[in-house]
């Protein structure tokens, strides 16, 4: 069901609170919707606060071409929620090109972040972590106001994905990487050309160089360029893996899909791999910087220790006490 209103009924408002991520696409240059999973704060006025770091800013890019966004809550691991829908947001969004390393404005965003994800404590622990992690902390905001709410089931259990060692190119190489996940999130266009998405299985090889997937009833579903995230975290947002793979999406004897490019995946990362990942997104951050001509913004380290405190302090089955070295 789709409405311009934002909903009332208190198991769709507990899934936009307590799940821990929402897959959040923006669209391309060449119109494609991509979508990425990220942590969202759903405000009191109804719009929502994302965040993205200077080091990942694709999203801000196609947002400052084409404001049009939309967000599907539909992972809920670490939520406690069992057999709750999936939540469809869709609307329009701004992003600034302005650097924000303040965090108390966006305290409480800052605050479940840190309670969510404990690991990030350690970006400030020292000298050594504050100076190669700052650019996690310099970031663009992103505000999106919703223009319509749609509320599905979740998606049906289903079989795993039936992987095919004899495919070749990059058809052989996607079902490998979605195969290790036991869903996809596809990303398409409706028909006024908003960005939307919906959880999908891939269930196997198909004809030509296609992949099969199981895509619960939709009127609204059309053939054309999509792409499709999978994505998976662990109980505190950690042991992140995702892929994405854009494509063509056919509509025949059921809806395939033809992978063109996959982008990230790769497995299990090696420690090398992960330095090399870090250092260009520190690259990444510094190129941002050197095109303004700006100097590296200072981070209020102080300020993300307090916030850090207040979350230990609330977390459930955590004794409050004195905030943790930055």
């Amino acid at each position: 069901m789709t409405s311009a209103m934002p909903p009332s009924d208190p198991d769709v408002l507990a899934v936009l609170d307590r799940y821990r991520t929402c897959e959040f696409a923006t669209l391309g240059k060449d119109g494609v919707p991509i979508a990425w999973p990220t942590a969202t704060l759903h405000r009191p006025d109804g719009t929502f606060l994302i965040t993205t770091s200077i080091a990942l800013p694709q999203k801000a890019y196609n947002i400052r071409r084409d404001g049009r966004v939309a967000m599907l809550f539909s992972e809920p691991t670490a939520s406690g929620l069992v057999g709750a829908p999936q939540v469809l947001v869709q609307g329009t969004a701004v992003c600034p090109d302005e650097i924000v390393t303040d965090v108390l404005p966006n305290a409480e965003y800052w605050r479940r972040l840190h309670e969510r994800q404990p690991f990030n404590k350690t970006y400030g622990a020292n000298a050594v972590t504050r100076r190669f992690f700052d650019w996690y902390y310099m970031r663009l905001l992103i505000t999106v106001t919703p223009t319509a709410w749609t509320v599905r089931p979740p998606l049906p259990p289903g079989p795993a994905t039936v992987p095919d060692g004899g495919s070749q190119g990059v058809s052989g190489a996607a079902l490998s990487e979605l195969a290790g996940y036991p869903s996809a999130v596809l990303a398409s266009r409706t028909d006024d050309g908003m960005p939307s998405l919906r959880r999908v299985r891939v269930t196997g090889p198909a004809a030509a160089g296609r992949l099969r997937l199981a895509v619960p009833p939709d009127d609204s579903l059309r053939p054309g360029p999509v792409s499709l995230l999978a994505h998976s975290h662990d109980e505190q947002l950690w042991s992140l893996r995702s892929v994405v793979v854009t494509g063509e999406l056919v509509e025949g004897d059921g809806w395939t899909f033809r992978p063109e490019r996959i982008i990230g995946g790769g497995g299990t990362a090696t420690p090398l791999a992960i330095i090399r990942q870090l250092r260009a997104l520190r690259r990444t951050a510094q190129g941002y910087l050197d095109r303004r001509s700006l100097a590296r913004p200072p981070i209020p380290w102080a300020d993300l220790r307090t916030i850090k405190a207040v979350g230990t302090a609330r977390r459930p089955g955590v004794a409050a006490g004195p905030p943790s070295s930055p």
